[in-house]
């Protein structure tokens, strides 16, 4: 017999190159007397799914963990000995078994790093307990033990591991079940611990005719799923019935890194932004603040590249003492913007124009651009519009919830009717300095007045249609087509309360507006603004670390890779470069 491996390189080497088109998914290994090792199923079942199997060997080093998991596309957690019940708070009974003092602590950081990534994960026996004890739920150390006035079944069996051993139910309307089409599975089983409570961030969605827990999966729109049982074994006598878990991650992992490519491609901002109110909250903007929404990493996380985040301030009184604490307080928090930016300068930069925002990407930077919300910040002096679009102010929102001297909101009293005499002078001096003009918040009269007097394309930096949730704050289909007529960006906003009335909204609710305004207006006059830190932000899409999941359902309703360019930004800054080359050219 001939061991030809040099025709098998000529057979490698014959075609173009194709293996970037299958999802790299990374296992994690067990580890033995020998160190490093995975069973044949895992990596035989990713190959025939149609994956890259990689394993990931059992080490602390945080920089190299986060490294692999910039290198995966899915993350599959293999099966192994009891977790250290230290790691979840508790001590050991009496009843607990092996424990391997490698594998825990990098699976359970790897598991919560990929979670805040995004990245679509399988945990499989000990790896579905890895994702509940990763993500605040809890592991029994022995079932026998925590359920004692239960009658188990054998969960641990002697049985070869590649054949069924009892069966379990799914869970109506699961993802398990839809993925397995099935309403009862027969599986094997080979446990004694198992999860207890899966916790805030996923839910049951199987069980054992005993009640043990047999599988878990995400409660938020991401791709997790974790199973009790063994479908890897099944695969090592050529039975593909299990093998579709591994299709699922598979498929999961390639949407991932489509969308991941993309934006590598394309610039995305999120027109819409106020964590500059928790300006007096001490948040770190380049850690990982649990009390805000957009930081650097939770950007870095969901790949989006640039954050306009405004100076807001909430209406009040109207006179001269106040209108001098507003200025005051706008300026403050326009200083705070820019101290954001320059907190880690070589990771983020304040961008003034359309052209910083590309110069910093190309960079590998963030971008940071500022804006007003409420026209209130000028109270009466028109000079001020100019002072703060020289320090970079973008766009200002003409109101807010309630009139001002600008403008009727849409949470008002109808005061002026729609703009008030100052406030048509308000929108001739935001064009003749180069500032967008953005009229979400404002009243219809507002509106259409604004849309008349305005001599450049209008902006809605954060609204949604009224046809979909009746909200006072939408805009209607004849406003959105009268603002697309004047080449104006509507950019769907992220609030519960804009997306559905009865405040239950989802990723998926965000898609339906996003769908409908492009049908109402087109393509071209459609982005997002997110409102994150001003109450925006709903399940599949809550921070700044999930835009690509966005991206990920937008791809999978139909839009294509040049409609995602327009969306994620490219449209509202069209309008940004109209009303800034427009002062340029009078100059």
């Amino acid at each position: 017999m001939a061991f030809d491996w040099k025709g098998e390189y000529a057979k490698v080497t014959s075609t173009f190159p194709n293996h970037g088109q299958r999802p790299v998914i990374g296992i994690t290994g067990n580890f033995g007397d020998r160190g490093c090792e995975l069973a044949e199923g895992y990596f035989r079942s990713v190959l025939e799914a149609g994956g890259v199997p990689m394993v990931i060997p059992p080490y602390e080093d945080r920089e190299a963990l986060l490294g692999t998991l910039d290198h995966i596309d899915g993350l599959l957690l293999s099966g192994g000995g009891d977790i250290n019940p230290l790691y979840l708070g508790e001590e050991p009974s009496p009843a607990l078994h092996s424990i391997n003092p490698r594998r825990d602590l990098p699976e359970l950081l790897l598991t919560r790093l990929a979670y805040d990534r995004q990245l679509p994960m399988l945990g499989i026996c000990r790896g579905c307990q890895v994702l509940a004890a990763a993500l605040g739920g809890t592991v029994y150390q022995d079932i026998h033990e925590a359920m004692p006035d239960t009658r188990l079944l054998k969960h641990s069996q002697d049985l070869p591991r590649e054949y069924a051993s009892h069966t379990i139910d799914l869970a109506e309307g699961s993802l398990i079940r839809g993925i397995m089409q099935a309403n009862t599975l027969p599986v094997n089983s080979f446990h004694h611990q198992a999860v207890g409570q899966p916790g805030p961030h996923l839910r049951v969605s199987a069980t054992a005719p005993d009640g043990v827990v047999e599988a878990i999966e995400s409660t938020e729109y991401k791709s997790i799923l974790g199973v009790q049982w063994h479908p890897e074994c099944f695969i090592l006598r050529n039975d593909t019935t299990m093998l579709p878990p591994f299709e699922w991650l598979v498929g999961e992992a390639r949407s991932f890194h489509e969308a991941v490519s993309l934006h590598r491609h394309i610039l995305t901002l999120d027109s819409h932004c106020d964590t500059p109110m928790f300006a007096d909250k001490g948040i770190n903007f380049t850690s990982r603040d649990p009390q805000i929404l957009v930081d650097l990493h939770k950007m870095t996380e969901g790949h989006l590249d640039a954050s306009i985040m405004v100076a807001y301030l909430p209406q009040g009184e109207r006179n001269t003492e106040t209108y001098r604490a507003v200025t005051e307080k706008t300026q403050h928090l326009l200083h705070y913007i820019q101290q954001l930016a320059d907190s880690n300068p070589s990771h983020i930069g304040l961008a003034r124009t359309p052209d910083d925002l590309y110069h910093l990407k190309s960079e590998g930077k963030k971008a940071l651009m500022m804006g007003i919300e409420n026209g209130y910040a000028i109270g009466r002096d028109l000079s001020l519009i100019e002072n703060f679009r020289r320090q970079g102010v973008v766009y200002m929102t003409l109101c807010h919830n309630g009139d001002n001297d600008i403008c009727d909101s849409a949470r008002g009293n109808a005061e002026h009717g729609g703009l008030s005499t100052f406030g048509r002078e308000v929108v001739r001096e935001m064009n003749r300095v180069g500032m967008m003009v953005d009229l979400s918040h404002a009243a219809e009269s507002s509106f259409w007045q604004a849309l008349e007097v305005s001599e450049t394309p209008i902006v809605c930096s954060h609204s949604s249609c009224r046809s979909l949730c009746d909200h006072p704050r939408n805009l209607t289909d004849e406003q959105m087509r009268a603002l697309a007529e004047k080449d104006g960006v509507m950019q769907v906003t992220l609030y519960e309360g804009f997306l559905r009335r009865d405040g239950q909204a989802t990723i998926k609710d965000a898609v339906q507006h996003i769908n409908h305004a492009v049908e109402v207006m087109g393509i071209e006059h459609v982005g997002i603004g997110t409102d994150f830190d001003g109450d925006g932000g709903v399940p599949g899409v809550a921070s700044a670390s999930e835009i690509i999941n966005l991206t990920r359902l937008l791809r999978e309703v139909g839009y294509t890779d040049e409609q995602l360019r327009l969306l994620w930004g490219e449209n509202f800054l069209r309008v940004m470069r109209i009303v800034q080359l427009k002062v340029e050219v009078k100059s």
